[in-house]
């Protein structure tokens, strides 16, 4: 990787330093925020901006010792100190969606192959020692059909003690491209009406681009995930 000396101007260094990829941080670091559920982890773009944190480290160790212009030094301070904000944050959500909503989530195979290898050894730990922690504390001194930490009863198969994400939670979002046939809400319960007739299904929704929504995060989850939609 290059040093600061051999970037022969700032322009040298600012085209090394890849102002998209903080960009695209930013936006994960949005979308994950946003999000009831976690995402899947950028383990690409995280390593590149981590790669850029430790190259501008660098730069400004060196200009300071070099006696470079204090200003310029500290607008490479203020860049740094921001994309350093950004990663924590974005692994800090991630983090905190892991320690609510863990049993659900190492249990959902499509929602453990989107943590990445750190995330999957965190989550196996917590859950092995929350689940002993419990029952040696708790568990153990109950009657048998109350002894499950998924279920408030063995009796019952509904993992009714296993938090979930909401993912009926309303989020602003706002896409690039048109969308067309959004279904908002669906009946997939078949659940009657006060008639006692099922219920239909409303019409289809459809995004503009560039166009501020509110909507249920489960009628957009698929165009979130494939990048279509941007959440705020």
């Amino acid at each position: 990787m290059a040093s600061a000396s051999d970037l022969g101007s700032t322009d040298d260094y600012e085209a090394l330093m890849s102002m998209t990829d903080v960009e695209l941080l930013k936006s994960s670091w949005r979308q994950e925020k946003a999000a009831p559920e976690i995402l899947q982890f950028e383990s690409r773009l995280i390593k590149r901006v981590r790669e850029q944190i430790q190259l501008m480290e660098e730069t400004v160790e060196e200009f300071t010792e070099s006696g470079f212009d204090p200003l310029t030094v500290s607008l490479y301070q203020m860049d740094l100190d921001r994309t350093q904000f950004l990663l924590r944050s974005y692994l800090r959500i991630r983090l905190q969606k892991i320690e609510k909503y863990m049993f659900h989530i190492f249990a959902t195979a499509e929602l453990l192959t989107r943590l990445s290898k750190e995330e999957k050894w965190f989550i196996e730990r917590c859950c092995v020692d929350l689940q002993t922690h419990l029952e040696k504390s708790v568990l153990s001194q109950l009657p048998y059909t109350y002894q499950s930490i998924f279920q408030q009863s063995v009796i019952n198969d509904e993992t009714d003690m296993v938090a979930k994400p909401q993912l009926d939670t309303f989020v602003v979002c706002k896409t690039k491209y048109y969308l067309g046939h959004i279904q908002l809400e669906d009946n997939a319960d078949g659940e009657p009406d006060g008639s006692g007739s099922q219920k239909p299904l409303e019409e289809p929704f459809e995004m503009e681009p560039n166009v501020l929504y509110f909507v249920r995060y489960k009628a957009v989850k698929k165009f979130v995930e494939e990048g279509k939609i941007d959440l705020y």
